[in-house]
């Protein structure tokens, strides 16, 4: 491994485990019973949490490892030539290590109130996502359209003609893609948007003695895995397709 992978590789990793933080650490907060945003969080607490959990990253890391904290977008670039396939595996391995740590933090610091909660579906929430209609197909087409969004989106911030000369813009502009994508199309599964986000946690909960943690709801995990990877190659080639990248 060259020391510059390696330098990506960390990047990659820390950056994964901020989103996780502030991500399910914000969905903790509002879901867990005697948190302080038990009652005043909502939807937009979330929202909020996610969308930062990948604007402050996209600052410290973005110049580094590009920022993708997400293996979606990493298989996405490669497969449209803007990444290399040789540091794909590389890149989703430090991902999904960020990710697991990251929840572990979660589940750290929120212990006392994981023992007080006794709504399993509250506790695999700031964990994992599923479909609300219990529906792999809906919860399918919500991660797929979501993800193809978020790719489509970020290349335009990062290529457009407005913000391809201000990279910190870009970056609020993406930190802003992610929050409005949680409150616009978040009702339905979550959402995950991130194989990492979702797949790392799970493994979390199922490993851990969580209490009142319920099941994993592993026949469900194989959607936020499969469709965010779709959409986001669909995002990416069409991006490409109409706004050739030079």
């Amino acid at each position: 491994m060259s020391d510059g992978l390696g330098i990506k590789m960390a990047a990659e990793f820390f950056g994964t485990m901020i989103l996780i933080v502030f991500g399910n650490g914000a969905v903790a907060n509002m879901a867990l019973k005697g948190t302080t945003g038990r009652h005043d969080g909502g939807w937009l607490f979330v929202a909020l949490g996610y969308g930062f959990g990948v604007m402050i990253p996209a600052f410290m890391f973005g110049s580094i490892s590009g920022n993708h904290i997400n293996p979606a977008i990493t298989i996405a670039f490669a497969t449209v030539g803007l990444f290399p396939w040789a540091d794909v595996l590389p890149y989703i391995t430090a991902q999904f290590a960020g990710a697991i740590v990251g929840q572990l933090i979660v589940v750290v610091c929120y212990w006392p109130f994981y023992k007080k909660t006794q709504d399993e579906a509250a506790v695999l929430m700031t964990f994992s996502t599923g479909d609300g209609a219990d529906s792999t197909i809906n919860g399918f087409l919500n991660e797929m359209f979501g993800t193809l969004f978020l790719v489509f989106g970020a290349l335009g911030a990062y290529h457009g003609m407005f913000l391809a000369q201000n990279i910190d813009i870009a970056n609020v502009a993406v930190g802003l893609l992610i929050m409005t994508l949680v409150i616009s199309m978040g009702g339905a599964t979550g959402p995950a948007l991130n194989p990492a986000r979702d797949l790392g946690p799970r493994l979390v909960h199922y490993l851990l003695p969580i209490p009142n943690k319920g099941k994993s709801n592993w026949w469900y995990s194989w959607v936020p895995v499969v469709a965010p990877i779709v959409g986001a190659i669909i995002g990416a080639v069409l991006f490409v397709m109409f706004f050739p990248i030079k």
